[in-house]
């Protein structure tokens, strides 16, 4: 998932069919509304069969690993994280898919040790905003595999640099290789909810992203409408354009409430989060999705001082519509949990993490990334049998 925290597809009856599938229904459903596809989920299958609330490890388990390698994947799976988010998806200068959070990788692997990149490194717009680095698209796969990861927010997570350079960075087809192998080991579906990075960036320097999804996911046999595979996006007209292509479960990420999705801001869309979350658009992004993923501070709101605020209508609003909510990001240390949750003043002391979860948990929200998935574990038994 990002940071941006910085062809339009109608219902069509396969997608219908697919809602319905995709949050537990069975049998003949083509065109239930999104409030029966919402009970039907309560019965099992698909989306319907995880936990609630479901716990998603960010990233992997990216409060003890560098993120986005099989080292953070493997330990969310030993943690028994319901899903792992594995891939944030960039594609590389001859077309394969890399999981990296960001095309600019300066922050996360140690290509900036690599002399024979030094001449990489360049200045680009990348959603408006001017990035130096060095960024995925300028490298083959190949040379990809010569570096290693590194720890994102080190002032952070100093524990993690520990593990700087000991995993190299993962294509998305390894993961769904992965996927498999950890299936079979584990004797458990093992479930992943990549996220297409910068689609409309990408589009234009010809290096579409949902095609090249669509056809890993085909060859893999993920591409179903009760495949383990949830595909998301910040932005609303990639989903729609893996609407078209696939059967998967489909969620639209949603930033701040006053931001833009890039795509809108391309095509000259005036509309912000804001207007996506009211009744109107929640019931625009239900024709396509089977549900969204909202910044926690639009399920409830903050105060200038960084405390919880006002728990908002969006829960139930998503609901009503048969819409899920799978809001990010929880983590423990304190700079990330609000403002009464923090303990002490150290930037990588863990505060009140489970009293966070519990207050997020109690807005009836479906499921929450977290880079800490047995902290979020642990959190949920106490609110289910509490």
């Amino acid at each position: 998932m990002g940071t941006q925290e910085n062809d339009q597809a109608g219902a069509t009856g396969r997608r219908a069919l697919l809602g319905a599938a995709v949050l537990g229904a069975g049998g003949a459903v083509l065109g239930l509304s999104g409030t029966a596809r919402a009970a039907e989920a309560r019965h099992g299958g698909g989306l319907g069969s995880l936990p609630k609330p479901t716990i998603i490890g960010h990233r992997g388990t990216a409060g003890y690993r560098p993120e986005h390698t099989f080292g953070s994947y493997d330990l969310a799976l030993d943690m028994g994280a319901d899903i792992v988010e594995a891939g944030d998806l960039c594609p590389t200068k001859d077309g394969h898919l890399v999981c990296r959070h960001e095309p600019e990788i300066g922050g996360t692997t140690d290509v900036a040790d690599h002399p024979e990149f030094a001449g990489r490194r360049t200045t680009k717009v990348l959603d408006g905003v001017s990035t130096t680095g060095w960024f995925t698209e300028d490298f083959t796969l190949a040379e990809l595999k010569t570096l290693r990861a590194i720890e994102r927010i080190p002032a952070n997570r100093p524990h993690n640099t520990l593990y700087n350079g000991r995993w190299e960075i993962p294509t998305f087809e390894e993961v769904l290789q992965w996927q498999d192998e950890q299936t079979r080991r584990r004797g458990k579906q093992v479930w992943i909810y990549p996220e297409t990075k910068h689609p409309t960036y990408f589009r234009k320097l010809g290096l579409g992203l949902e095609e090249r999804v669509a056809k890993l996911l085909h060859k893999h046999g993920k591409d179903r409408r009760n495949s383990p595979v949830i595909l998301q996006s910040f932005e609303p007209t990639s989903i729609q354009r893996l609407n078209k292509l696939v059967d998967n479960p489909l969620v639209v990420l949603l930033s701040g409430a006053t931001t833009r999705p890039w795509d809108f801001v391309e095509s000259g869309d005036p509309r912000t989060v804001a207007d996506l979350i009211t009744p109107k658009g929640l019931r625009e992004i239900a024709g396509y999705a089977q549900g969204i993923g909202p910044t926690l501070d639009l399920v409830i709101t903050k105060k200038a001082d960084g405390s919880l605020d006002k728990e908002t209508t969006l829960v139930s609003d998503a609901h009503k519509v048969g819409l899920i909510l799978h809001p990010y990001t929880m983590r423990n240390e304190n700079p990330f949990v609000p403002a009464e949750y923090r303990r002490g003043t150290d930037a990588d002391a863990y505060g009140d993490a489970f009293g966070a979860f519990k207050r997020y948990f109690a807005t009836g929200i479906d499921g929450v990334f977290t880079d800490n998935a047995d902290t979020g574990l642990l959190a949920r038994a106490d609110f289910v049998n509490g």
